[in-house]
């Protein structure tokens, strides 16, 4: 049962790991901002990447989303910027494996160099269309961004030399669901999320491994060290959740599944409360959430028995004449459920984070980005004892929210796979 618990646990690995760094959520801070915004005829340009001297507004919102969104840069403390490896395709140029560093050597998040005619803008690639861009390593300098929204798209230009070029999209397959567009490149690239995945998944790994030898050289002993910590929450999952819903006759096949989810979930959740390790914000990710949510209803639906379907398209006991109206509701409910998995789980870690994130502004805005001392304190006294509070509610949340996925799972699962009765 190990065996096939760590299959499980690799295969929602791979599949995590292959999904967000084409479709992770678009980041809405640059660096400096400035309010200034000019209108023309069919077109509105946002000229946020200009600079002025002075104070810029801060901006909870921005802030907040920036600091939630995925990246090709791993930040400790937001001191430490560790660049990740960029795997770039693209059916002209080929393959292009290089670091992120290239693009950013300073502080910012929108690159102050391009490579190979790519370019990093809030945290995200893309490429520039114009062939005549140069194809070398080039300087482009840390304000060369103009945004306009022409005919309800946003299109992104790059100011070198003088001369505008516009940009491809972020790399994504959902064309433009979770933001960006099917490209003429696509970005396989480790992002911030997918190597918090496999940090998570290496901690898993190992404190799994340790359990799995200490039961081995301490058979029949009283469980110690890591097995103390595990078994009773493995058997808490198995005897109220696993066995009340599957049965007890059927949960073994379920199991590892169930095991999978569980501790992967948590495991995320847990990895981003810690403030200085990145702020991974994986669970609150909807490719991620949504690629879990896929493979429960993967597993649901290849489960699923007479009795199951029949009750789905022609319920037993129902007169005739409204059994096509509740099969459309029923059928409708087959990928609501996973549905509701997906939104359910990233919604409340977001908004967790969100709201952490807010409260740590309230130092900023009191404080008008640093012109006021007085207001600084002013705020950092009423964002500590709130943050505080928030983190210990968000350690709640990160249990809650790992058992309520597989709980519904559970019982998904069991629904499916229950016989016939009378």
């Amino acid at each position: 049962m190990r065996m096939n618990s760590h299959r499980h646990l690799f295969a929602l690995l791979i599949a995590a790991l292959f999904s967000l760094p084409i479709s992770g959520w678009a980041q809405h801070e640059s660096d400096e901002q400035q309010g200034d915004t000019t209108h023309s005829e069919g077109m509105v340009e946002h000229a946020g990447s200009s600079h002025e001297e002075g104070h810029a507004t801060f901006d909870p919102t921005a802030t907040a989303l920036h600091h939630i969104a995925d990246a090709n840069v791993f930040t400790i403390l937001d001191f430490i910027r560790i660049p990740l490896p960029m795997i770039l395709y693209s059916q002209d140029d080929g393959l292009d494996v290089f670091s992120s560093g290239r693009f950013h050597p300073g502080e910012h998040d929108n690159g102050e160099y391009a490579f190979h005619r790519y370019v990093m803008f809030e945290g995200n690639v893309h490429r520039v269309k114009d062939w005549s861009f140069p194809n070398d390593l080039v300087e482009i300098g840390p304000h060369s961004f103009t945004e306009r929204i022409v005919d309800n798209d946003e299109v992104v230009y790059l100011n070198y030399q003088g001369q505008e070029y516009p940009l491809d999209h972020r790399s994504t397959l959902d064309n433009g669901l979770f933001g960006g567009k099917i490209t003429s490149f696509y970005d396989f690239s480790i992002t911030k999320n997918v190597l918090t995945m496999i940090l998570v998944a290496i901690i898993l790994f190992w404190l799994f491994r340790q359990a799995a030898v200490g039961y081995t050289r301490r058979e029949g002993k009283a469980p110690s060290g890591v097995q103390s910590w595990l078994e009773p929450v493995f058997t808490f999952i198995r005897d109220e959740v696993a066995i009340p819903f599957i049965g007890k006759d059927r949960y073994l096949k379920y199991i590892p599944l169930l095991m999978s989810l569980f501790f992967f979930i948590l495991g995320l959740n847990l990895f981003g409360q810690i403030p200085f390790l990145g702020s991974a914000n994986v669970t609150g990710n909807l490719t991620v959430t949504g690629i879990l949510a896929i493979l429960v209803f993967l597993v649901v639906t290849f489960s699923g028995k007479k009795h199951y379907w029949q009750h789905i398209f022609w319920m037993p006991g129902v007169p005739v004449f409204v059994k096509p109206l509740l099969a459309f509701v029923e059928f409708m409910g087959v990928f609501i459920k996973p549905l509701t998995l997906m939104l359910r789980l990233a919604g409340n870690i977001v908004s967790g984070h969100i709201a952490i994130l807010s409260f740590i502004g309230l130092i900023f805005i009191f404080g008008k980005a640093g012109e006021s001392m007085g207001g600084s304190l002013v705020g950092t006294a009423m964002s500590v004892p709130l943050t505080m509070f928030m983190m210990a509610i968000e350690l709640i949340v990160a249990f809650v929210q790992a058992f309520v996925f597989t709980i519904l799972t559970a019982s998904y699962i069991g629904a499916a796979i229950e016989d016939g009765h009378h």
